[in-house]
């Protein structure tokens, strides 16, 4: 890796491809100590893993560590690249006739903030809504734990009983009704508004 930092660019490829050899052949050794260490005693065979496995590691880190080091040459060469083409281009002075719709682009991006404001009020409602939801759910599981508890206090019948619960079962399927209603209705107001 030493070499790799002090060598030149026309070089560079060559040592990249020798380290990129070097630890594909350690990665194929490890494999084979993988395979002989589980070959090992059992006291011994915990300890040669425990070295295997912290082998791995290290090799991880050299792999990570080369490719590193060749995104950053990349982006460098890029860079040099892209400074040498701005430096070999002439520029010319614009033509009578150029203009720049900055009015049409300033109303159009505005537009666009104004429907993200929209969008963003509408999910903090939805959020809202949901949250009350989540809390009258349980203020209704509480307060129904309670009726069912004073219910048997008192010694209510089945059928009065079976009644209420048939009751909630059709609250259930209203308040799902009503939150499709919602949604479509919130994914008309958003088609509408875009």
């Amino acid at each position: 890796m030493g070499r790799l930092e002090t060598s030149d660019k026309e070089s560079v490829h060559l040592v990249e491809n020798e380290i990129q050899a070097r630890i594909d052949n350690i990665f194929s050794n490890l494999e084979r100590l993988e395979i002989l260490s589980s070959k090992e005693p059992p006291n011994k065979r915990q300890n040669a893993k425990l070295r295997v496995d912290q082998l791995k590691y290290d090799v991880q880190h050299l792999q990570t560590a080369l490719r590193n080091f060749q995104h950053r040459r990349y982006v460098r060469e890029q860079q040099e690249r892209q400074r040498e083409e701005l430096l070999a281009r002439t520029f010319t002075t614009n033509d009578s006739d150029t203009t720049i719709p900055i009015d049409e682009t300033l109303q159009f991006n505005e537009s666009l903030q104004n429907a993200h404001r929209g969008m963003d009020d509408l999910i903090g409602s939805g959020t809202n809504i949901l949250q009350g939801l989540r809390d009258q759910r349980v203020t209704l599981k509480g307060t129904h734990k309670k009726i069912l508890d004073v219910a048997n206090m008192l010694g209510l019948s089945n059928t009065v009983m079976r009644l209420i619960e048939k009751r909630a079962f059709q609250d259930k399927y209203f308040m799902i009704g009503g939150m499709i209603l919602t949604c479509v209705i919130m994914f008309l107001v958003v088609q509408y508004l875009t």
